[in-house]
């Protein structure tokens, strides 16, 4: 359903590859990798149940640059990686993202300037469920970010 979504082509509009489609539980700036895995691995992840993700139901925008689809089901994750890692330093540029409120999403396309007409409220209606939280390391290049996999905490409670 989510290939379905209609991808016009615009100056300064970059589509996500499928590989790339990932909800975002929080972000950790420059923290330390290897203390973020530390403190994630505290999470008593295994006695958690995977959880079932709805998004939908439509296309829309996040901020001034996000192309997204709403993704609900997925705040009691983001609860607990926010209180086993808000204790990690994180450099002052990132720092207010910390306290933003989560918002269950999935990026579809990144613009600056103006969006063509149709990408924002194409319909979306797609389930499937989590069993494993991630802990990635993202690099942005020239043609896109690049996700590396640092842990991998599966949900089988």
């Amino acid at each position: 359903m989510l290939d379905q979504v209609p991808r016009p082509e615009a100056p300064r509009l970059r589509w996500l590859p499928r590989a790339q489609w990932h909800v975002t539980l929080r972000f950790l700036g420059d923290a330390d990798p290897d203390e973020v895995a530390g403190a994630l691995a505290e999470v008593p992840w295994d006695e958690i149940a995977p959880v079932d993700v709805r998004l939908g139901p439509a296309t829309a925008l996040l901020g001034d640059g996000v192309v997204m689809v709403s993704a609900e089901g997925c705040d009691d994750l983001a609860t607990r990686m926010v209180a086993a890692t808000e204790h990690l330093d994180q450099p002052a540029e990132v720092g207010p993202r910390r306290y933003r409120p989560f918002v269950g999403h999935l990026t579809l396309g990144q613009f600056r300037d103006e969006l063509p007409s149709g990408v924002v409220g194409s319909p979306v209606s797609v389930s499937f469920q989590v069993d494993e939280v991630l802990l990635v390391a993202s690099w942005t290049l020239p043609e896109g970010a690049v996700h590396e996999v640092i842990a991998a905490f599966p949900l089988s409670g």
